[in-house]
């Protein structure tokens, strides 16, 4: 018996388009993005003055980078240089696994390294005691624990619907709401679930940082001196600067999904490219400029191999 014609099981394959209407310089585009967490992971493990409980949350950040943008990446990149589209059914789902926990991973570990300024500033005798190495290992696993359980689900979901669209992806790399959009069955319950399980990564993770840096600067507008003042909210400069790198991609591409109804294809599709790309590139830019310990380790290790 043939099946009717609405019916359709997924299709073994999707193709990638990359950024419709501007493939003649997708290569041009692919220049800029390269990974820096490399540099950030060798510096913190080799100088021992840096194994403090901020860094080592900054390590779990840049594994989670690293992670990520090798996830996405290599078929962004196959897709501007060789214009290979085509990903396989299984292999999207993981992918759009992995991009989803790993940015949750992130969130997590941001919202760590804000724990740590917190306990740092409000309580610095007890810092030491409150963030011991058992207390940091114990945050990384439920960071870790929290972003797979979390977006689990998802794949299972994408593999249960039918798809009787076209199977073409107006996309870089596979995400759960394009592949949504493409089923011809009910979607309400996976929107929803989408949508729950980001406000309990990252819009639960900004309220808490934000609720954090509120008592920051509570306490600090209670020190002594102007000078002391800036000297403690200087310590925070570049969390602050992780902060807004990675969380203001991610309400452009909510105001963009939102109220960008009538936008170009591009503009969505650069807004999900600054939002998985953008921050494992400038996290370490970001630390290594701001971070004296960290700009100058390279330094003496070119000083220490002259001698």
């Amino acid at each position: 018996m043939s099946l009717p014609n609405n019916i359709s099981f997924h299709p073994s394959t999707f193709l990638l388009i990359g950024i419709p209407g501007m493939e003649a310089i997708h290569t041009w585009i692919s220049m800029p993005f390269c990974l820096g967490n490399f540099s950030i992971l060798f510096i913190i493990r080799t100088d021992s003055n840096l194994h403090e409980p901020m860094y080592f949350f900054l390590c779990m950040l840049s594994v989670a980078d690293l992670i990520l943008s090798t996830t996405a990446m290599p078929k962004i990149l196959s897709i501007f240089w060789f214009h290979d589209r085509e990903i396989y059914f299984e292999v999207c789902l993981v992918q759009v696994f992995l991009i989803h926990s790993l940015c949750s991973m992130a969130s997590g570990f941001i919202l760590a390294m804000a724990f740590d300024r917190y306990v740092a500033i409000c309580n610095p005798l007890r810092h030491p005691i409150i963030l011991a190495h058992r207390v940091i290992q114990n945050l990384g696993l439920v960071t870790i624990f929290c972003g797979v359980v979390l977006y689990t689900p998802q794949p299972f979901m994408l593999w249960w619907l039918s798809y009787c669209r076209a199977n073409v992806i107006p996309h870089n790399y596979c995400e759960f709401m394009p592949l949504i959009k493409l089923a011809c069955a009910e979607t309400r319950i996976c929107r929803t679930y989408s949508l729950t399980a980001a406000f309990f990564t990252g819009g639960l993770d900004l309220i808490l940082i934000l609720c954090s840096y509120v008592v920051i600067l509570f306490t600090v507008f209670h020190l002594p001196s102007e000078a002391a003042q800036l000297k403690t909210m200087g310590t925070c400069g570049s969390h602050v600067c992780l902060i807004l790198v990675a969380y203001t991609p991610v309400f452009l591409s909510f105001l963009t999904h939102r109220f960008g109804h009538h936008m170009a294809p591009h503009i969505h599709i650069f807004v999900a490219k600054i939002f998985v790309l953008i921050p494992p590139m400038v996290n370490p830019m970001t630390y290594g400029i701001r971070t004296k310990r960290i700009r100058e380790c390279p330094l003496q290790l070119l000083t220490s191999h002259k001698l």
